[in-house]
């Protein structure tokens, strides 16, 4: 069985991005955890604290306990990287992951584009690593709405079947409904399932979470 670690911004980045492939996982016996590197809500005006949310659906999802690091929403850019690549060193150290999730390092928001880059600075191809993949995804309204002239579009190239799995996924997104918006918003629930429609039909399956392989040692 493997031990994964998703590696994310906020509380809901982890059910958005890879949701159902969570359940997967936890489902065939794996080991997951989830780290949050920024509070999620502090930087908003009348906005509260996500953790209860977040420790509720890790519960659904089947997870471990998250960790919350619970540096300032959107302002990662204002702390050193070092900083943040200690502290998510010490959880890959205390976790012993063999995979990782995390953000694509295309996506409008600077918290997800750090949390890319302190990940894979942590994740420095060493002898005896214990992590041997780490895989990005997408976070609707915050990869799409990316200018492609930055040149960093997410392009999927792995995909998950989530077959089974996506009842769940919206499950525990409820449980960060506050976040959620009205069709055609992108983040919204139909908007959510449509996705995992369209990248299914990418690899000719009914639904499907897509990735892209940052690395992968066999």
């Amino acid at each position: 069985m493997n031990k994964v670690l998703i590696i994310v911004a906020h509380p809901d980045d982890e059910v958005l991005g890879c949701g159902a492939t969570i359940a997967k996982h936890t489902q065939n016996g794996d080991t997951v955890q989830t780290v949050f590197i920024a509070d999620g809500f502090s930087s908003r005006e009348n906005s509260s604290n996500r953790d209860s949310s977040a420790y509720k659906a890790s519960e659904i999802l089947g997870c471990e306990k998250p960790v919350f690091l619970n540096f300032p929403d959107n302002q990662l850019d204002t702390i050193s990287l070092l900083r943040i690549v200690k502290e998510v060193e010490k959880s890959i150290e205390d976790f012993q992951p063999s995979i990782i999730y995390t953000h694509h390092f295309g996506d409008l928001n600077i918290d997800h584009q750090i949390t890319h880059k302190a990940v894979m600075t942590a994740c420095r191809p060493q002898p005896n690593f214990c992590v041997k993949e780490i895989y990005s995804f997408e976070i609707l309204s915050a990869t799409h709405w990316q200018s492609p002239s930055m040149g960093a579009a997410f392009n999927s190239n792995y995909f998950i079947n989530v077959s089974g799995f996506m009842e769940k996924k919206i499950k525990a997104l409820q449980h960060y409904d506050n976040e959620m918006q009205e069709y055609p918003h992108a983040r919204s629930y139909e908007s959510v399932v449509n996705l995992a429609k369209f990248r299914g039909s990418l690899a000719g399956i009914k639904v499907a979470e897509g990735f892209f392989i940052e690395r992968l040692v066999k």
